[in-house]
């Protein structure tokens, strides 16, 4: 049975098999959710907008190989030295089983010290305190904690897979006389963002919409954070960085686009810092349950899609199977 082309605002659970579905604004209200909410899914969803990426939408997605060659997206173990917000340096050390004939090597990690998955336990809607799908703090840590609720280890059990679509802000602004320093806090705007789609020959409306971009997409947006660390290495404690502007046009389209999950290169993929707690992070994980990506190594990537001409491809990612866990390294690779 095919399933309906659009999906009605009110009909819940909502099908992920639909090709059309409501904006922000038609948004239902839940019951006991916080305004905004789009906790559509079922009762104990914790897939969150990974629910798109169906057989059908991955299937599809392979069309997007034609070389079959691989790009890897994650910035080694190591890097960044100085990882930002305190977190814990990355620690490896090598163990001896047998000198001369055997070894062994042991990690010590913050998850999000480099290229990462903020799961949903990361970061809640601040107002009512919950996290996506009416979690709360006390699932995660504390005498009733459990593993099950926004765990990462769901998403790992599902898999990401899919069409990725590459938004290259940074070159765009350089060519285009619009430097800025992603060491700083520099608002990528909607009006910004179109423009550099503009460029590449990316209609950013919906495909329902007569654009390009289609239900389940993964985005990825090139701020410069990558190539200025590679320029020259520094501390975070100003924690200043280039990143997504949060304006309502900003919003309305993230979510109005319907992407499986976003990621950019920078440590927090908005802008930093945030005025008035006005963070991207709780809407897209707490409120629609969309996975955030963060220091991804576009780089590569970049240099190839510029080369081509062709700014989509098919992407995989697989993060780590842990039951309770937050976040995980992103182990993300195209295939172009």
């Amino acid at each position: 049975m095919s399933p309906a082309v659009a999906q009605d605002p009110q009909q819940l659970p909502w099908d992920p098999h639909c090709i059309t579905f409501p904006a922000r604004k038609d948004l239902p209200r839940l019951s006991g959710a916080p305004d905004g909410a789009a906790w559509v899914w079922g009762k104990d969803d914790q897939l969150g907008r990974l629910n798109l990426l169906t057989p059908q939408r991955v299937k599809g997605a392979a069309a997007e190989i034609q070389t079959g060659e691989m790009v890897r997206l994650d910035l080694p173990l190591d890097v960044p030295e100085k990882p930002a917000f305190d977190r814990e340096t990355f620690q490896h050390t090598i163990k001896t089983l047998v000198p001369d004939m055997a070894y062994d090597d042991t990690y010590s990690l913050n998850t999000q010290s480099g290229t990462q998955w903020d799961g949903f336990r990361h970061f809640s809607n601040i107002p009512s305190k919950t996290f996506y799908n009416g979690a709360k703090s006390t699932d995660f840590v504390g005498d009733t904690a459990n593993t099950h609720s926004c765990s990462i280890h769901h998403w790992a059990n599902h898999g990401i897979a899919g069409r990725g679509i590459l938004l290259d802000y940074r070159y765009y602004a350089i060519t285009h006389n619009k430097p800025y320093d992603p060491y700083s806090p520099h608002a990528i705007t909607f009006a910004g963002l179109q423009s550099c789609a503009t460029w590449q020959g990316i209609n950013l409306r919906p495909e329902s919409e007569g654009g390009d971009i289609r239900v389940g997409d993964i985005l990825l947006i090139r701020s410069g954070f990558v190539e200025r660390y590679a320029a020259a290495t520094r501390s975070h404690d100003d924690l200043a960085f280039a990143g997504l502007a949060r304006d309502s046009a900003i919003r309305d389209w993230l979510h109005d686009s319907y992407f499986a999950a976003v990621a950019g290169d920078s440590p927090t993929f908005e802008m930093w810092p945030v005025p008035d707690h006005d963070y991207l992070h709780q809407d897209l994980l707490a409120l629609w349950g969309c996975p955030i990506g963060e220091m991804w190594d576009l780089e590569t990537l970049a240099e190839k899609c510029r080369r081509r001409g062709k700014w989509t491809f098919f992407m995989i990612s697989a993060p780590a199977n842990m039951p309770g866990g937050v976040g995980s390294h992103a182990n993300a690779t195209v295939i172009l």
